[in-house]
């Protein structure tokens, strides 16, 4: 059964779109692109429609990623039954996302991107859109190094454990 992964930030226009083209590549480096889905939303509709950020595309491109898809907001009503893992890049979003799911009946497939790597030290993701190039370098280094990599660490959120490790098929 093809496993689904939905990255979630504010905008949809920088940190979730880069996470999606991240994860995307490297599951086409692994001849696993049919064996993943790959989304991305926003809390906010203000960019619904637009493509990712011309800043973040630059950066990403600079490092071997294409990120074209076009922004679109969260919804709860198709989102939480649709998607296994929902990945959220911040608190501010991990709070949104599950203050939606008012029955608590989706808790258990959201997670924080940070939560994958084996940096303690890295929180969030934190949004780049006002930081200049330095932000969404550091966005990309995030992804790269403490989220989607290779040999991300599996994570206990609770009772749950969740392996984000792109090279092999999620559990």
């Amino acid at each position: 059964m093809r496993k689904k992964i939905l990255f979630i930030c504010m905008g949809n226009i920088c940190r979730s779109p880069a996470a999606e083209g991240v994860a995307k590549s490297i599951l086409k480096k692994k001849g696993l692109s049919e064996t993943v889905e790959i989304d991305s939303a926003g809390t906010i509709d203000y960019h619904t429609g637009e493509p990712a950020d011309p800043r973040m595309i630059a950066h990403a491109a600079r490092r071997g990623y294409n990120l074209n898809s076009l922004a679109r907001q969260f919804d709860p009503e198709k989102d939480f039954q649709h998607f296994d893992y929902i990945v959220t890049m911040d608190d501010e979003n991990y709070k949104y996302i599950i203050s939606l799911d008012e029955k608590n009946k989706y808790r258990d497939k959201v997670f924080k991107m940070t939560g994958f790597g084996s940096n303690k030290s890295v929180n969030e993701v934190p949004d780049p859109y006002y930081s200049g190039n330095e932000g969404f370098e550091i966005v990309l280094d995030i992804l790269e190094r403490d989220g989607i990599n290779d040999h991300s660490a599996p994570r206990k959120y609770g009772n749950k454990t969740l392996h984000l490790k792109l090279e092999q098929r999620i559990p």
